[in-house]
């Protein structure tokens, strides 16, 4: 499904211009953070300016880092927000989440709208429109998704060279053999979620 301006086109044509898509990438990893991404695209854009751009898990690597720089030319803004691991542990994933999209928005600065990914969160206000598979519909959406996903996924192998063993410049954190089996091997790191190793090994035994 390649996604299209219908509802931010809504919100401009009731005079709300500047509209932020927002997603999250990582949730779901046993290292690194959780990160966010808000991005606002211009009023009135043609959406072929952004063409091939669709849910970041739809893509290949090379047509996502491709498509980032090509998002953040035709943006009028592009935020990055993120929680760290000690930070998912300290306060659960879903708080985590919502931390790294608060961030993410707190450097837009203003921001009359949000279009989310997924299901409402309160704690980012009123000012929401919560779309189920928001990244296949939405353009906004879909570049958050692909802006995040590419910030992240360079994080995570620049971490690869720092941390080696974990196999994360491929697996960017999420719980493969290899990674599990490093676990075992080589232990925790910094990086690492020591709530999410914690329940991948009891769901293992």
């Amino acid at each position: 499904m390649q996604p299209s301006l219908v509802w931010e086109g809504s919100l401009w044509q009731q005079g709300i211009h500047w509209v932020a898509g927002v997603d999250e990438v990582g949730r779901g990893s046993l290292a690194g953070p959780v990160v966010a991404a808000a991005v606002i695209l211009p009023v009135g854009m043609d959406p072929a300016e952004l063409g091939g751009v669709r849910d970041s898990k739809q893509l290949r690597p090379q047509q996502r880092t491709r498509l980032a720089e090509r998002i953040r030319q035709v943006a009028l803004a592009v935020a990055i927000g993120s929680a760290s691991a000690a930070e998912i542990d300290q306060i659960n994933i879903r708080q985590a989440t919502v931390l790294a999209m608060q961030r993410a928005l707190a450097q837009l600065g203003q921001v009359e709208h949000i279009l989310l990914d997924g299901l409402p969160l309160a704690e980012l206000g009123s000012w929401q429109t919560a779309l189920v598979k928001g990244d296949q519909i939405s353009l906004s959406i879909a570049a958050a998704s692909i802006v995040a996903k590419v910030w992240r996924d360079t994080l995570m192998q620049n971490w690869d060279r720092q941390y080696p063993g974990y196999g994360w410049g491929t697996n960017v954190g999420y719980g493969t053999r290899q990674h599990r089996q490093a676990l075992q091997d080589l232990g925790l790191t910094p990086q690492h979620r020591c709530s999410f190793v914690h329940l991948a090994e009891l769901k293992a035994n």
